[in-house]
């Protein structure tokens, strides 16, 4: 009987050890709050060895509802964690050189145990966190507990919290799913596969570890049920609408560009976002803006008096910008001329 685990799964667990090293050096998971009075929202990023964000503000926050305080010292996780990672990114390692599919399958199991207990722990610190208030706190609301979500969206009085896997999760994930696909490999659960769709399956497995990191894409637009965050009316016309995704993943919707530009321009600091705007020609499509051409002419007629219209090629608003006897515009033309209402 053969013990010996193949190349293909020693390249695997390379790579998963590989993603655990990185993940010493990006968080791991994020708490965010969203809630009228911080439109950016705020951030608590968990790394292997220490609590980011803004941490300072949520501490002063906190306090007056009587939760404790965060301060990294005083979690022991952080001095253990970042050893354990490395651990086990070791013994990835030691098994892809042993090549023992014993070993394989122990370190895969050792993994899981280890992801479930990090869970476990995690929960616990939200509830401790949540719950054990300071009966002399400022402000008491009688049965309210203020434990964070696991994983997903809680709302917690006027703030929404939501619980995700950081770039360093996602790294976590993937380097569990790598060993896993190894294990499967070795115990040849995968042999109805012809060798070309299990190599596709291993580039996939790779792929993952760089793409990790959250996108920008915009968010579909749901017309006569979605309402500008700026003017507060209902979306209903998808050929003038706008988008706004912030650097941290939230969606802002408009239902005209000008709407759009009025938030912007009452913002402190709008810097890392990406800007989306509906092309003209369709019906609720989204184009980035500082790819599209504009031609802004009072015919148009857009919700909020805006009266720009956006067109993804440089020919398309040049053709209607000469049927109307204007002259083509550029994102960064209409950003500056149009100030909010």
């Amino acid at each position: 009987m053969n013990n010996k685990i193949s190349a293909r799964s020693k390249w695997l667990l390379f790579i998963a050890a590989a993603a655990l090293v990185v993940s010493l050096f990006v968080p791991l998971w994020s708490i965010y709050l969203d809630a009228p009075q911080y439109p950016e929202g705020l951030s608590l990023q968990i790394w292997a060895n220490k609590i980011a964000g803004d941490v300072d503000i949520i501490n002063g926050l906190n306090h007056y509802i009587g939760m404790k305080t965060l301060h990294t010292d005083d979690f022991v996780e952080f001095k253990l964690l970042p050893y354990i990672i490395v651990f086990f990114a070791l013994l990835f390692v030691s098994v892809a050189l042993i090549a023992n599919k014993k070993f394989l399958t122990f370190s895969l199991w050792a993994f899981i145990v280890f992801g479930i207990v990090s869970m476990v722990d995690f929960w616990k610190w939200e509830y401790d966190y949540g719950h054990n208030l300071d009966p002399n706190a400022a402000i008491k609301v009688p049965g309210m507990a203020y434990q964070p979500p696991l994983i997903g969206f809680k709302q917690l009085l006027n703030f929404g919290a939501y619980s995700i896997p950081d770039v360093g999760g996602w790294l976590f994930i993937a380097a569990g799913a790598l060993v896993l696909l190894a294990v499967l490999l070795e115990g040849k659960l995968l042999n109805k596969f012809k060798g070309s769709k299990v190599s596709t399956i291993v580039l996939l497995g790779g792929t993952l570890l760089f793409s990790a990191c959250g996108t920008k894409d915009p968010e579909p637009i749901l017309l006569n049920t979605d309402a500008c965050d700026y003017c507060k009316m209902s979306i209903s016309e998808g050929n003038f609408a706008a988008e706004l995704v912030t650097s941290r993943g939230r969606v802002y919707k408009f239902d005209d560009v000008k709407c759009l530009l009025g938030y912007v321009a009452e913002q402190e600091n709008m810097e890392g976002n990406t800007y989306y705007v509906a092309d003209y020609q369709k019906e609720n499509q989204l184009i980035e803006a500082d790819q599209a051409w504009y031609v802004k002419h009072e015919s148009f007629h857009s919700p909020m008096g805006g009266n720009i219209a956006a067109f993804p090629s440089k020919e398309a608003a040049t053709q209607k910008a000469q049927e109307l006897q204007v002259e083509t515009q550029q994102w960064k033309d209409i950003s500056t001329k149009i100030q909010p209402k």
